[in-house]
């Protein structure tokens, strides 16, 4: 079967790698991709965006099932309009995808159903919204209540700083996604990421791992869209898995079908497991950036026939299989993030890192200029190690990570810090 996957990032070039592998696939086509899903797919030039120009392409080329990897297309509706054209797709329709398109949405779903998260409020008014901090002092939480690519929550730690936050993105620093903000009670414990495989009625536990979503070592700096991960999170014992499934999950699922959006695709919930049991911070409609770099090489099973089981509404009985290895992804990112980042530096060294035993590096962020590799956005490379242990995999991926000369990059060197410390205990 020819299937279309729609991304360009290190997530997608992941998906890639394990689409590629399933049998039942014949073509793999990614729009618009990246260098690094050249080497297991054809990358397209196709704009997400322009609905009519996707259904002419899956038309042209006869693709049975198409995959949506980052966020924005699925809240553009594109799973709408590939359904209602008779196309399978594996993603939620635009009104599911209001789990990550809105945190106020997903905040009053919770209190409505019972699902633990953060106490919180949302305003559409500056002097309120000044007004409720104020009142309840840092530590607090504030949030853009639409998209802002990993960088619209300010955890802030002063009153000062809060307010900061508040005046900026009722300043426009989000543009529309923080004409709203949500502000949560602040949450103690440790996070963490919990993906499930849905298909309307039905949930499956798929994976762990947790993200380092601040710039700096020892979890320090803005917040970004991820500078590493690994995955299995230990943390995320038998247990809580069940307790998430039964008390965050699953009444998720059926919320969303009550209000006549029933939920397709991954559903990711980024969890703070507290001393009162996991709770939920907010949901994402894809797999993470970068949790699926150490999700999916993990991966036993068949990826496509997952995808197309949750598409055609058929999950029963799947339980997904993953290996007892380790991964762990160290994001390399180009000078200037998440600011302004340097774009257009020569990334050299590649095949001596790729080379290594176990490494899988994905492109994120690149563009070739003839036989040149150069940066091209913010985060640029992701430099993945499969081992028994976490210390091994971090070993191994520093490795090739040093293997890599780019002068205009850098790295966090501490990902995994959290479960190293455990092994080491």
């Amino acid at each position: 079967m020819n299937v279309l996957l729609i991304g360009s990032g290190g997530r997608e070039n992941a998906m890639a790698n394990a689409l590629a592998k399933s049998p039942l696939l014949t073509r793999l086509y990614v729009a618009p991709g990246n260098p690094g899903t050249t080497r297991v797919a054809e990358n397209v030039d196709l704009d997400a965006g322009d609905h009519g120009a996707v259904l002419r392409f899956c038309k042209d080329m006869g693709i049975a099932l198409v995959v949506v990897g980052p966020e924005q297309p699925l809240i553009g509706g594109i799973v709408d309009a590939l359904t209602r054209a008779g196309v399978l797709a594996f993603g939620p329709t635009q009104a599911a995808a209001q789990l990550e398109g809105s945190k106020g949405f997903t905040k009053d779903l919770c209190r409505e159903y019972g699902i633990p998260t953060a106490d919180y409020e949302r305003f559409s008014d500056k002097a309120k919204a000044l007004a409720y901090v104020r009142a309840k002092g840092a530590p607090i939480v504030v949030k853009a209540d639409g998209l802002a690519a990993g960088k619209g929550v300010v955890v802030a730690t002063t009153l000062d700083e809060a307010e900061r936050a508040v005046e900026a993105m009722f300043a426009g620093l989000f543009g529309q996604s923080g004409a709203e903000v949500v502000i949560e009670e602040f949450l103690e414990g440790e996070e963490a990421s919990f993906f499930a495989i849905c298909d309307g009625e039905r949930a499956v536990a798929f994976a762990t791992a947790q993200d380092h979503k601040r710039v700096g070592d020892g979890d320090t700096g803005p917040n970004t869209g991820g500078m590493g991960a690994y995955s299995p999170a230990s943390v995320v014992t038998p247990e809580i898995e069940r307790h998430v499934m039964a008390q965050i999950i699953e009444p998720t699922m059926r919320a969303m079908r009550e209000k006549g959006a029933p939920f397709k695709g991954v559903l990711y919930a980024g969890l703070m497991l507290t001393a009162q049991g996991p709770k939920l911070i907010e949901y994402n409609n894809r797999f993470g950036d970068p949790e699926a770099q150490v999700i999916l090489p993990r991966l036993e099973d068949d990826l496509l026939a997952i995808m197309l089981a949750a598409a055609r509404g058929s999950l029963d009985g799947t339980q997904p299989r993953f290996c007892e290895q380790v991964a762990l992804t160290v994001v390399l990112a180009a000078k200037g993030y998440p600011g302004t980042p340097l774009t257009g530096s020569e990334i050299k060294g590649l095949a001596g890192a790729e080379a290594m035993a176990d490494v899988i590096v994905t492109h994120a962020g690149t563009r070739l200029e003839g036989a040149r590799l150069l940066a091209a956005g913010g985060r640029v490379l992701n430099v993945t190690a499969l081992a028994g242990t976490v210390a091994q995999a971090q070993a191994k991926a520093y490795a090739a990570v040093d293997a890599i000369d780019w002068p205009g990059g850098f790295c966090r060197r501490d990902i995994g810090w959290r479960e190293l410390a455990r092994e080491r205990r």
